[in-house]
């Protein structure tokens, strides 16, 4: 299975078993929230947000190769925040991922569509 095949199955479960094996041991992980290098990591953070978070779900738009070395995808993230009012936050965005000579990520960088302090307003929006 090629790798881009790979990540659409990982979106679709996520935040549950992900192929970290996609990624370099060294991957640059970068978000509007966190700035780090490591699989370690990066999976320490996907199961922060599975734990903390309710029905999380990612929704993955589109994805595409435009180059050997260049992995694109469009997003959005939707979870439920940990309060007694249970405000779904839905956070649109897009990742770029950097291949190395192997064809492992080596880079992960995430672009929110909406401003940090939009998406904390989103958990003081009652429904």
């Amino acid at each position: 299975m090629d790798i881009v095949e790979q990540l659409k199955q990982d979106y679709a479960r996520f935040p549950e078993n992900q192929t970290y094996g996609l990624y370099a041991k060294d991957v640059h992980f970068k978000d509007p929230l966190n700035d780090f290098n490591g699989v370690d990591r990066y999976r320490k953070m996907i199961g922060f947000i599975s734990r903390f978070f309710g029905n999380v779900q990612m929704d993955l738009h589109e994805i595409e190769q435009p180059t050997p070395t260049l992995i694109t995808m469009q997003w959005t993230l939707n979870l439920t925040a940990p309060l007694p009012w249970a405000p779904r936050l839905a956070i649109p965005g897009h990742t770029e991922l950097g291949l190395n000579q192997a064809g492992l990520i080596d880079s992960h960088v995430d672009y929110w569509e909406r401003s940090r302090l939009d998406v904390l307003k989103q958990v003081f929006k009652r429904s």
